[in-house]
């Protein structure tokens, strides 16, 4: 039967774990002994009670292990026993212990019958074993149990935690959540789709994309069912229409807690994170298609006079590789090496936003593979674990093309040095003691030759500022190292001068340096 329910009517914390009947009658010290009832190893345990009356159900609670001495039961018993066993099973007992000593010196036989009848199991307590000592075994089995289910929550939460610290936090967190409840986990976006999936068989008959389905509808928090296959299936509402769903083969306590928690991660990495609001954002936007100024609207956005800029790519990964290997796996050998590079996935949308969100900002545009932030220049970038970052000087907003420009090639130059962040340095030193106006007019006559072909340009500024270096420089560009000597040869015609000449480069540094900063 299906349930809906607000997310306050689950419990912050795992409830007490039952303990199986069996558990307490594997206890050598205890001598108890099964005499009647079904041997079925689901039977549970969720406390015990002592209780000699005719009548315990009013007493019962559902679950428990009810201990009697038999002091109520009458000379005559006839079908006491059956009104009695019924009365038991009425009320939700999991299983009757009778003491042998002090009343009786057997356990009667029609109890026997009466808890076959009703499917009761019915246990044996010996004359050596008080009810307090087989209670008192009941709730160290139950402590055991609630240590072992607070633990095992303690390390989900710390591995979902650890998960959403990754490069690719949406499909990590997934992934951990199947494992940690030994069952299958989905996330879906607005729509319906299936943003990321793991564990399980796959969900073949619908039944988690139903339960979701009737979650958005319904407008509700949570909302849980049971297959027919016994299977526990919950759904958890997120952010923006996202919906997690969990199925597992059980309902063990700690599941819902863990599935909380990994369903706060993924809210938080699925929602727009704003330092404005969503009306000012669009204000913005409005002004500037209409003819404003970006130092107009930049107010607007929340992030101050001056901004970063900055540029991230996935970190490509370097791995072991033997000559000669094939597999998915890009592998550029040079010389011998025995490295590869493994080229990592573009960034899709949740990526990006969370990348955004760890630096601060939710102004981000992604393309094919870079993301570009814009960053409040109170919020310095730091390096990002994953990802590769070139960062702007902080400028003010009618200077972002230029800052645009620096991030570039800052995160050109972070590639090729494989640095994990990489900031622009304006220019200082000698450059700073030339009159403006003339160096600049002597820099552009420089390098006028280049000025037709921008890609001449930047692959000389590239290469002066990897010192010389052809493999660097092709990293940086994306491009072949042939085709890097080339452009190098073609800018030296053009130049008509020496690049292996230290005072050449050193000129043409400067005068690239003063254009461009």
């Amino acid at each position: 039967m299906e349930g809906t329910h607000t997310m306050s009517e689950q419990p912050a914390v795992p409830l007490t774990p039952p303990v199986p009947l069996a558990a307490l009658l594997a206890r050598e010290d205890l001598a108890l002994r099964q005499i009647a009832g079904p041997a079925d190893a689901g039977t549970v345990l969720h406390g015990a009670h002592a209780s000699e009356m005719a009548d315990p159900y009013p007493y019962l609670l559902g679950g428990e292990l009810l201990l009697t001495a038999g002091v109520h039961v009458p000379e005559a018993a006839g079908t006491y026993f059956d009104d009695y066993v019924s009365r038991i099973v009425a009320g939700g007992g999991a299983a009757l212990g009778f003491g042998v000593a002090p009343v009786h010196d057997t356990v009667p036989r029609a109890l026997v019958a009466a808890c076959e009848a009703y499917g009761l199991p019915l246990v044996e307590v010996p004359p050596q074993t008080t009810f307090a000592t087989v209670a008192r075994a009941v709730w160290q089995l139950m402590e055991r149990a609630r240590t072992a289910e607070l633990r095992r929550v303690t390390e989900a939460q710390q591995s979902l935690a650890s998960a959403a610290a990754r490069p690719d936090p949406v499909p990590s967190v997934v992934r951990r959540l199947a494992l940690r409840i030994g069952g299958r986990a989905v996330l879906y976006g607005p729509g319906g789709t299936e943003i990321a999936t793991a564990g399980g068989p796959p969900d073949a008959d619908g039944s988690l994309s139903d339960l979701a389905h009737r979650l958005v509808s319904r407008g509700s928090t949570t909302a849980s069912d049971t297959t027919p296959t016994g299977a526990h299936l919950t759904a958890y509402a997120l952010s923006q229409d996202f919906v997690l769903a969990v199925a597992t083969p059980a309902h063990a306590p700690g599941d819902h807690t863990i599935a909380s928690v990994a369903a706060v991660l993924l809210t938080l990495l699925t929602g727009t994170q704003e330092t404005g609001s969503g009306t000012a954002r669009t204000s913005a936007l409005v002004r500037l298609l209409l003819g404003a100024t970006p130092e107009e609207v930049a107010p607007l956005l929340g992030g101050g006079d001056r901004w970063f800029v900055v540029h991230a790519s996935p970190t490509e990964r370097r791995e072991h590789a033997h000559p000669g290997a094939r597999g998915p796996v890009d592998v550029r050998l040079r010389r011998g090496a025995r490295s590869a590079t493994t080229h990592p996935h573009p960034p899709d949308q949740l990526t990006a936003t969370t990348l955004g969100a760890a630096l601060g900002s939710p102004l981000l545009d992604l393309t094919a593979d870079v993301v570009r932030v814009l960053v409040p220049a109170d919020r310095p970038p730091e390096p990002q674990p994953g990802w590769t970052l070139g960062v702007s000087d902080d400028v003010p907003a009618r200077h972002l093309a230029t800052a645009d420009a620096q991030a570039s090639r800052a995160l050109a130059r972070a590639r090729a040095t494989r640095t994990p962040l990489t900031r622009h340095t304006p220019p200082r030193a000698f450059t700073s003691l030339l009159p403006p106006g003339e160096a600049e007019d002597h820099a552009r006559a420089l390098l006028a030759p280049l000025a037709a072909t921008p890609a001449l340009r930047e692959t000389l500024r590239t290469w002066l500022s990897l010192h010389g270096s052809w493999d660097r420089t092709a990293v940086a560009l994306a491009v072949h190292r042939n085709t890097v000597r080339q452009r190098m040869a073609r800018c030296a015609t053009l130049l008509g001068t020496d690049l292996d000449d230290p005072d050449v480069r050193t000129e043409l540094w400067f005068a690239l340096r003063l254009i461009d900063q």
